[in-house]
């Protein structure tokens, strides 16, 4: 069975003072990268959580965050009394230095709670029961998003055979038109030496240029090759996971022995077959992308 590095998974709770969600989504990449987006409050759990990631999906660009929201009595923000003291002295000071009012009424004033540290949010630390809670949420997200994997690598298995069996199908349509082009070679052969009958010739230089021909146009050890590839990957595709980069690898033999046979075929016939092979394959090199 193979996984697909494309998933999502997303779950949310309510927790005694708290809506938390934690949202994981997935897409390919030669490597897993992995991108954390928690609150402040959550940050010294950042890096238990960047590990169990790590270890859980492999490869991949990740995206995790959690996120919630207050529920019931909200925390008032706290109006920093010290800070707004010190902003409006030097404020003060700045007036009388540059010989400018000073702010004197609230209207004026209002802009110093914009000041960074003049109004802070009361935010309560997490404990560990919420903590726990939280972590079951993380666990259910990962196993949404590995059960979405799994889905898309079924399809994905199914499209990769069917391509598989649509390429050894065309391997065997090309068995039909080799006679007819050793034929067709044969007769080309033939009636250029019946132009060379009346010229001298050396005839074991000729016989090494022909077998050297010959040899050039056989086909035979590409076939055998792009079969075996074929049967390699779909062997591939039953063992274990993780089995992305190794398909990659395999399509990239496929591609070449495919190639090979394109620019020996000599016939019209046989090149037509190797463009539908070409098509084939280039659907599989897009999807291999996404297997884990």
């Amino acid at each position: 069975m193979i996984l697909s590095m494309t998933g999502f998974g997303k779950v949310t709770a309510e927790l005694p003072s708290k809506k938390v969600t934690v949202e994981i989504k997935s897409l390919n990449s030669k490597q897993l990268d992995l991108s954390v987006r928690i609150p402040t409050i959550y940050k010294d759990k950042e890096l238990a959580l960047r590990s169990q990631l790590l270890q859980t999906l492999e490869r991949g660009k990740v995206e995790f965050g959690i996120y919630f929201e207050t529920i019931g009595a909200a925390d008032t923000p706290r109006i920093n009394q010290d800070a707004v003291v010190e902003y409006y002295e030097q404020l003060k000071a700045i007036s009388e230095k540059l010989g400018i009012p000073a702010p004197a009424n609230w209207a004026e004033l209002q802009p110093i709670l914009r000041l960074p540290d003049v109004v802070k949010a009361e935010v309560s630390e997490p404990d560990e029961t919420e903590w726990e809670a939280i972590q079951h949420l993380v666990d259910d997200a990962i196993g949404q998003l590995n059960e979405f994997r799994t889905q898309e690598g079924a399809m994905l298995e199914r499209l990769f055979r069917e391509k598989v069996a649509n390429i050894a199908t065309l391997l065997d349509e090309i068995a039909s038109y080799e006679k007819e082009r050793i034929d067709k070679i044969k007769t080309r052969i033939e009636e250029n030496l019946e132009k060379l009958a009346s010229q001298d010739y050396d005839k074991n230089r000729f016989e090494q240029e022909m077998i050297y021909y010959i040899e050039k146009l056989d086909i035979n050890e590409e076939k055998n090759r792009l079969d075996n590839h074929l049967k390699y990957f779909l062997e591939t595709l039953d063992n274990g996971r993780g089995q992305g980069k190794k398909l990659g690898f395999i399509t990239q033999e496929m591609g070449r022995e495919i190639n090979t046979m394109g620019s020996k075929s000599n016939h019209a016939e046989m090149q037509k077959i190797v463009v539908k092979m070409k098509d084939e394959l280039e659907q599989i090199k897009e999807q291999v992308l996404n297997v884990l």
